[in-house]
This record gives C-alpha cells, sequence and structure tokens, in this order.
C-alpha cells in the first residue's frame, strides 16, 4: 500500500540522500548504534544519507510530540520504544506504530521542512558509529527457500533425485544458533569439526578446509503470536517487521558428515552475520511482485495460499557477494562480485515462511528472526554460495589477481550487498553485511 513516504520525487534537506545511495529519504531503515569507541548507551537510530538520525536526541527535541502525552497508541509512544537499546518493544508494537514513526521522520527529512532546525543536531556520521545487534533475538529459523539452490545442491549430492520429496510441499527449514550472531564486522576463527576427508575410513578433527558463505535475506518478526495460535497467511506480514542481509557461513565438510539424520549442527553454528540496518516492509513497498507457481507444479496447500500472497507476495531485491581476499586487501584492490542474483526468484514468500512455521501453535515473539536460505538464480553464476559457484570445490574460480577459490580462505572478507530499484520508485538500498575469516584458533 503507497503512501506520501514513498514518492519517488520526495528530496532532503540531508543532501547525501539525494545520491544513488542506499539510504534515500523513502528508505529509512532502523538500526541500534552508539558513537564509536564510546561509552554512550546503545539507541535507535535511522539512516538518512550518509547520516543516522539520533532517535533519541529526536524524541528529547521534541520531533515526535511531548513525552507527557506519550499515550498508547501515540506516535511519542512508538518513539520511546524506537530509541531504545534494542528494537524489541518498538517491533512489538505493530505496524501502525511503525508507520506513524517513519512518517514523522519522513516529514521532518524533506527539504524545507520546519523541523530541520531541530533535527540537524540529532544526526550522527555513519562513519562515526559502531553497530549492534537491532533486537535481542531469542529464536533464529533458517529456511531453504531458494529451489534454485536447493536443486544445485542436491545434483551435487543426489544427481539423479536432487529435490527430496517434501520441498515443493512445504518451507523446509531448521533452527539455528542465536549466540554467534553477528552485526556487520565480525571476525571470526575458521571453525573445527569433525570430518571425513576423501579417501579415509575414520573421520578426524580439524579446522574446516571447505568454508562458505550463503547469500540470504534475515526477516525479523514484529508482534508475535499466542502459543497454539497459527498466524493466518493472509495476516502473516502484519507480523514482519521488516528485512536485513544475513551470511549463514557454513563449514561444507563438517555439514556432509554430520547432517543426517538430524540436520545441520556444528557446520552452521559459528558465526552468523547480519546487516546492522533492517529496512521495513513498509519503505519496499514499491517493489512488491506477483508470486507465481507454475501449473505443471504442486499447488500450496490452503493454509499457505491467498490471493495478495499470489498478487503481490513476492519482493523484487537485487543481491550481490562480494570477496575481497587478503592480498587484495593489501594490495588495496576494490572486493570483486562473485554473483547476482534476486529474492523475486524464491519458490517460497515470507509470508508462506511465517504461516508455516506457526501452524503447528508455535509461537513466534517480536525480534525473533528468519533467515530466507540462500538466494541463487536459474542460472549457474547466479549462485549464493561457492559450494555452487564451483560445483562443489571441482571447479575453481580464477580471481583477476591470479589467485583461485574453490572455498574461503583465512583473511577473506565476504560483503553480502542488495538493492531495489526500478523506474517509478527510488532506490532502495540494504547497506551491507560483512565478516572476515581468522585463522583457527583465532
Amino acid at each position: 500500500m503507497l503512501n506520501e513516504t514513498h514518492d519517488p520525487a520526495l528530496s532532503s534537506w540531508v543532501e547525501s540522500a539525494q545520491s544513488t545511495g542506499d539510504f534515500p529519504i523513502q528508505n529509512l531503515p532502523f538500526a541500534v548504534f552508539r558513537r564509536s569507541g564510546s561509552r554512550e548507551a546503545l539507541r535507535g537510530g535511522v539512516a538518512i544519507g550518509d547520516q543516522v538520525v539520533d532517535l533519541a536526541a529526536a524524541v528529547r527535541r521534541g520531533l515526535f510530540g511531548s513525552v507527557a502525552d506519550a499515550a498508547p497508541g501515540s506516535t511519542i509512544s512508538a518513539a520511546l520504544a524506537a530509541r531504545a537499546p534494542s528494537l524489541n518493544d518498538f517491533m512489538a508494537a505493530g505496524p501502525p506504530a511503525w508507520s506513524a514513526v517513519r512518517l514523522a521522520l519522513s516529514r521532518a527529512l524533506r527539504r524545507g521542512a520546519a523541523q530541520r532546525a531541530a533535527l540537524e543536531s540529532c544526526l550522527v556520521p555513519q562513519s562515526a558509529v559502531e553497530f549492534a545487534l537491532p533486537a535481542r533475538i531469542h529464536d533464529y529459523t533458517d529456511f531453504y527457500t531458494s529451489i534454485h539452490h536447493a536443486t544445485a545442491v542436491g545434483r551435487l549430492l543426489r544427481p539423479d533425485n536432487p529435490l527430496l520429496p517434501n520441498y515443493k510441499w512445504l518451507p523446509i527449514a531448521y533452527h539455528g544458533r542465536c549466540s554467534s550472531l553477528g552485526v556487520s564486522g565480525q571476525q571470526f576463527p575458521r571453525p573445527m569439526g569433525q570430518f571425513l576427508s576423501s579417501g579415509a575410513t575414520t573421520p578426524a578433527l580439524a579446522p574446516s578446509g571447505r568454508l562458505d558463505y550463503e547469500l540470504e535475506l534475515g526477516v525479523f518478526i514484529g508482534p508475535g503470536n499466542a502459543l497454539g495460535t497459527p498466524i493466518p497467511v493472509a495476516e502473516a506480514e502484519e507480523h514482519i517487521f521488516g528485512l536485513c542481509l544475513l551470511n549463514d557461513w557454513s563449514a561444507r565438510d563438517v555439514q556432509a558428515w554430520e547432517y543426517q539424520p538430524l540436520g545441520p549442527f556444528l557446520g552452521k553454528n559459528f558465526a552468523t552475520t547480519l546487516s546492522p540496518w533492517i529496512v521495513t516492509l513498509e519503505a519496499l513497498e514499491p517493489y512488491r511482485c506477483s508470486w507465481q507457481r507454475p501449473l505443471t507444479e504442486p499447488q500450496p496447500l490452503s493454509y499457505l495460499d491467498a490471493p495478495q500472497v499470489r498478487g503481490a507476495g513476492a519482493l523484487d531485491i537485487e543481491l550481490e557477494v562480494y570477496l575481497q581476499t587478503e592480498r587484495m586487501r593489501r594490495a588495496k584492490e576494490a572486493p570483486l562480485r562473485l554473483s547476482r542474483s534476486s529474492f523475486r526468484h524464491a519458490y517460497w514468500t515470507i509470508a508462506q515462511m511465517v504461516a508455516h512455521h506457526t501452524v503447528n501453535g508455535c509461537n513466534l515473539q517480536p525480534g525473533d528472526l528468519l533467515g530466507t536460505g540462500t538466494q541463487s538464480g536459474p542460472t549457474p553464476p547466479e549462485g549464493g554460495s561457492l559450494l555452487e559457484l564451483t560445483r562443489g570445490g571441482r571447479q575453481p574460480l580464477n580471481l583477476p589477481n591470479g589467485e583461485t577459490r574453490r572455498f574461503l580462505e583465512d583473511g577473506d572478507t565476504i560483503t553480502l550487498r542488495a538493492h531495489c530499484e526500478g523506474a517509478n520508485a527510488a532506490r532502495i538500498g540494504f547497506g551491507e553485511a560483512s565478516g572476515r575469516v581468522l585463522p583457527a584458533g583465532g
């Protein structure tokens, strides 16, 4: 549902918001931050151009109204939740509260706004801040929604039967690990694990030799649901606050040895990197597109189907992966793009993910995180992982500087980026999720 905040003609008095960057006035994503190296309290912020609107400072300057008038449902009440050290309470407040804060900021940041004088002192350069995870994440579920990724990986493991029978009937997922979630800039040692090397008859404990990334989106839950009360697919998006970038690092050798019969464990739980900015579902409204299931494919069961899902349940989000090796960094060479794909190719929508997650009565909570699973496109160069791009390590990538990569080496930095772009809407970006591999043992 488009409104005045989506108008592509809007411009801001923050001049950097007029560039071709990720954060024009039509975006206004949320994060949690403080000034770099300071002992300041963490608080909510909103991106505009190359600046952060300090929401705690904006509340003090009266941008959202008087604190004395903070009745439930008021804009100032929502802003008080958004300024907190985590966004859980703001996420729990629901779509009307999110929209009220977004509208107030949009109006105050527009060129010619009367609030400019008050708000200018609330801006902090993004180059001068450090970020934290935007919410207290108590539960993290990782889905497997790209049929192109599932098929490509399945062919490596089961050439004659790449997709398992259940894939086209339900959104596959597993429960992940929250304690190793980190914000962009995360560095982690190469994981140890048990695996069976080619030709060996006995497994060994060693550093993973087949370390990989996964190009994903993260979905933050807003209002939850009571235990035992499923969320209907037609109402699911009312429970979704917004999206971020997510890199679910994977030790493929460990994963291959352990994943049967109960699924991922040590091959997945050592690090997951998120972008700091959450792009709200409202900001993405101009980039909705229809979700279609060919008639030759199994049609979703009724609890996963609704007219609004088919009509506008998909999102056209372009996704990119960049690699910078240690040698490239020392030579000050720019990161190399490895692949590009789009979330519009996903086999299941975010509404279907939420509906399936709760159909058994599972209760989601504000700040819960869902991963979309690796997002790959229909052609081999659109693979969202090295496992696909190198065909399981059998076809190494040749880099312009003479290096090769089958899987990640120590010192490698992977950066995920995403944006939406169209002829009749402003470009909306997600910032980046960047992480670096350190040698085993630190």
